[in-house]
């Protein structure tokens, strides 16, 4: 078992769980001090942060959203005052008005140590050389690990997101030993890599992935596209960044770090906290961060808490990978559908690659849905007769899967657009079909 910090990956649960309510109990202090918008809502519960002694008590607080978080924009949400914020990050504004955080000197020391411990239980070394092929700029991706790298004491390349010859290049040329991107983007560039013949002239060997859910059939595409170990870890601007969780070698869940965050699962329509082990939206409260302290903030992520002790020794709660999220989930006559879901039929089919789109329309009153799927070249086929039998085959296997019919279009391969970032997986044309 190989630990960043021991002592606060391994504290037994009652001692983290008073460290929690006591670190709980400043933050609440925090926020009613300095943020109007949450001192206005223990106001109107009749409230003082005095009043929270336990997790039960601590339940009774309403949610934060990304709504409230967009409309406070760009600094109403800080508990701190500039001269203290010594960096900013935001969120890409695509769905609205940008989300701002910002970092006190503490908040980014935290950032480090969290970001330490995902890489080293993913495998990362100080004899490391780490690619950051994550975006740098307003989005939290870049900095997040570039940071936790050099706590680790290993060699950060920082090259950024995007042109891809210049990625093989430094990768080839430099050693690169770790890739950290998005697991669309290692993807392709192990398409890339195999086209190539670069394989042998490549010293990877452990990759960190995130920003993006990914299924276990996708990281096993991957392990082999690389040959590398492929770790999964978890984050989000408005809570800190990635760091929040992390896989360790075991690959069986991604261990929270509870002594910076507390996490919930709720039932996203009626909002009630779940049992440990239902599978609900994480909601998280953060405990050590000073510049935007952020209490009950529901991710929209879907996934579970897993209780059961991990064989690596950490005692941190686990979540499962999560398999999409509440606002991206699709309801195809009256059935939920996940991106994911698509993608571990498609990753498990040797004919089909793991690139896909879906697309969903009206057909009359009813909604319809259609799947792009991108083939093996070696499976594309001028008969078709041939590709009439795979098309019915993906179809039956889908439906298997999702409980809902759908349409299949298969394409030739590389012709799906690729991302650098999160891959782009959902057209919903509903709205303009009125």
């Amino acid at each position: 078992m190989t630990l960043w910090n021991e002592q606060a990956e391994t504290m037994p649960r009652p001692d983290l769980e008073k460290m929690q309510l006591l670190r709980l109990s400043g933050v609440l202090e925090r926020v009613y001090n300095n943020v109007p918008f949450y001192r206005e809502r223990f106001d109107a519960l009749g409230m003082k942060p005095g009043d929270i002694t336990s997790f039960d008590s601590f339940r009774q607080l309403p949610f934060t959203t990304k709504t409230e978080m967009q409309a406070s924009y760009p600094y109403k949400m800080f508990a701190s005052p500039m001269e203290d914020i010594i960096r900013l990050h935001a969120s890409s504004g695509t769905t609205g008005q940008p989300t701002v955080v910002g970092y006190t000197r503490n908040d980014l020391d935290t950032w480090s140590e969290l970001i330490a411990r995902l890489l080293v239980a993913g495998g990362v070394t100080k004899s490391d050389i780490v690619q950051v092929s994550f975006g740098y700029g307003l989005f939290t991706g870049g900095f997040g690990l570039h940071y936790g790298i050099e706590k680790v004491g290993a060699t950060v390349i920082p090259i950024s997101s995007g042109n891809t010859d210049r990625q093989l290049q430094i990768m080839q040329e430099f050693g690169s030993t770790v890739l950290i991107c998005t697991p669309s983007y290692a993807v392709y560039l192990g398409e890339i890599i195999a086209d190539r013949g670069l394989n042998d002239k490549l010293a990877l060997r452990v990759g960190c992935f995130g920003a993006e859910p990914w299924s276990e059939a996708m990281r096993k595409e991957i392990e082999e596209r690389l040959d590398i170990s492929a770790t999964d870890n978890y984050g989000l601007s408005e809570v800190m960044g990635p760091g929040v969780s992390y896989e360790c070698q075991e690959k069986d869940g991604m261990h929270i770090n509870e002594d910076s965050f507390i996490a919930e699962i709720i039932d996203p329509n009626t909002g009630k906290v779940l049992p440990l082990g239902q599978t609900g939206e994480l909601v998280l409260t953060t405990l050590t961060k000073e510049g935007i302290p952020i209490i009950r903030y529901r991710t929209l992520d879907i996934t579970r808490l897993i209780p059961e002790p991990c064989a690596c020794g950490r005692t941190f709660l686990r979540m499962a990978k999560p398999h999409g999220r509440s606002d991206d989930m699709l309801i195809i006559r009256g059935v939920n559908v996940f991106p994911s879901q698509v993608e571990t039929v498609l990753v498990e089919m040797e004919e089909t690659e793991p690139h896909y789109q879906l697309i969903v329309t009206r057909d009359g009153a009813l909604d319809a849905l259609e799947v792009k799927v991108e083939l093996n070249e070696n499976y594309f086929s001028d008969e078709m007769r041939v590709m009439h039998e795979l098309e019915n085959k993906i179809k039956n296997r889908l439906r298997n899967a999702l409980g809902v019919s759908a349409k299949i279009t298969l394409v030739e391969a590389r012709t799906i657009e690729r991302s650098t970032g999160k891959a782009k997986r959902v057209l919903d044309l509903r709205e303009y079909l009125v």
